[in-house]
Order: C-alpha cells, then structure tokens, then sequence
C-alpha cells in the first residue's frame, strides 16, 4: 500500500472569511512505517487562465507587462525526524488567514473559498426594466421576415452579491409564432491585454431553462440564478485584465428564431 497524504478541513463548505482561522487535520495513510523529516503545509492564491488560441500572443504581450501576486501563503512544519507509526496519523493544525493586497477579491487552493469584505456602494441596488420586440433586437439581417412578439420583465438588481441569486421575472405578451424554449445563459467574459491591444474571451458557465414550450400569455416566469462558485468570482477590472459577467435571455420560436437580450452584471463579494 502506498502512502496516502491527505487534508481534511473541519468546515464542511469550505468558505472563509479574511481574518477567520482555518483548522483540520493532515492524514498520512501507511500500512509500514513511513520516515520523515517534516511536514510541511503551504497555502497559495492562483490564478489560471485558459487561453484560446486566438489570443495566445495578445496574453505573451500582456504578462511582459504584470508582475505575479502571491495572495495567501502560510505553512506548518514538524522538524524533528522520526517515524510515523503504522496505520493512520492525525496531525492538527490551526493557523489565521493573511491576505495580501486588495485587487484580488475572490481566491480558492484546494477547494477553499476565501471572501474578502467588498468596498462600501458596490452592491447597491440597480433594478432593470426590460422590453423586447423586434424593433429592439440588434444584429438582425432581416427584420421583416421576423413574427411579431412582445416580451416584458425585469431583473431585481444588475449588481449582485456572489452569495444571494439573481431574481426577476419575464412576460410573454404577446407572440405570433409559438415558442418552444425560454432559457437563462450566464457568460464570464475574460479581457486581457496591453498597448498592442486586447483579447477578449466568453465562456458560459451555466444555462438554465426557465420555462418549456409555448408558455401561456401574461404569465410571469420566474427567474432564479444561484452563481456557481467554481465558475463565478467578484468582478475584476484592472487596467490590462478583466473578469466580467453577462447573463443572456434566450427564447427559441419554433420557425427556429432566437431571440435574445444581453444584461451586463457586477458581483462583488458577501
């Protein structure tokens, strides 16, 4: 059997706050004996990033320009050598949390969640009234040939807390053509660059269907994001990166005509 090295924390969801301590054990696995000179435990903030090959060159021209940011680092060590016995060894440990600059807002190692205080005013408020009709679509080759519609709703707040969900509702007043499926995309938009320009890349990261086939006229359809924390950080804007969010109506006719309205969002931490 080999040895196993493992880390269980003792906060079953794995977030935590600036300044809160963290705690759990290392369990080292063994059927023999295991020798050893010490154990060290080390935390790190990272930031991976995607490339796509369009933008392989603009990202090259962009890290000649940033320098990177160690955020979180803490370690434990045991010194002195000796022997683990057979079986299993529990080593606890405790120690506080140190985060280092305030740009990085959102950071995770291991699947631990670390959410810093945002600054005061980012999550105020900032409801938005929606109205589509195919005079406000844009993009649109052949507006006539389009079937006549009218779709009303709102969302509560554009600037939303990374922990509570995005909510509103969408009507359908009116439609010539019936609809064959209502869907929400959520879309992370990454921006990097520097003087020689910049590369911009958006990935969905969720799609949820709201409402299936023709649904009843003036009915309001709720609408219910919870952000997935995996995909989804505190917006970022720096002056050679991004990290942004959209979220994305998307009604399917069945003549096959999509339409969809685009919302720009903001998430900033709890």
């Amino acid at each position: 059997m080999e040895t196993i090295l493992d880390i269980k924390i003792k906060r079953a969801n794995k977030v935590y706050y600036a300044g809160e301590m963290f705690s759990g054990v290392v369990v080292i696995s063994s059927k023999y004996s295991v020798q050893h000179q010490g154990v060290l435990l080390t935390m790190e903030g990272l930031v991976n990033l995607q490339l796509s090959a369009k933008s392989i060159g603009m990202f090259e021209a962009f890290c000649n320009s940033v320098k990177p940011i160690q955020v979180l680092t803490s370690s434990i060590e045991i010194v002195k050598p000796g022997k683990f016995p057979s079986g299993k060894t529990e080593i606890s440990f405790e120690f506080p949390l140190h985060v280092k600059g305030n740009k990085v807002l959102y950071e995770t190692y291991h699947g631990v969640f670390v959410n810093i205080q945002p600054q005061k005013g980012k999550s105020t408020p900032s409801p938005v009234d929606f109205t589509i009709t195919p005079e406000t679509l844009q993009n649109v080759k052949e507006r006539a040939s389009l079937p006549k519609f009218l779709i009303r709703g709102h969302l509560n707040s554009t600037n939303c807390v990374i922990t509570h969900p995005l909510t509103g509702e969408l009507v359908v007043e009116y439609s010539e053509a019936a609809i064959k499926n209502t869907e929400l995309h959520l879309v992370r938009v990454e921006t990097c660059g520097c003087v020689e320009g910049y590369a911009r890349n958006a990935t969905e990261i969720q799609n949820i269907q709201i409402a299936d086939g023709d649904v009843c006229r003036s009915l309001s359809v709720p609408i219910y994001i919870i952000f997935p924390r995996l995909f989804t950080c505190p917006t970022l804007e720096t002056t050679n990166f991004e990290v942004e969010f959209e979220v994305n109506i998307v009604v399917l006719l069945h003549d096959d005509h999509f339409i969809t309205e685009n919302f720009p969002l903001k998430l900033c931490g709890i």
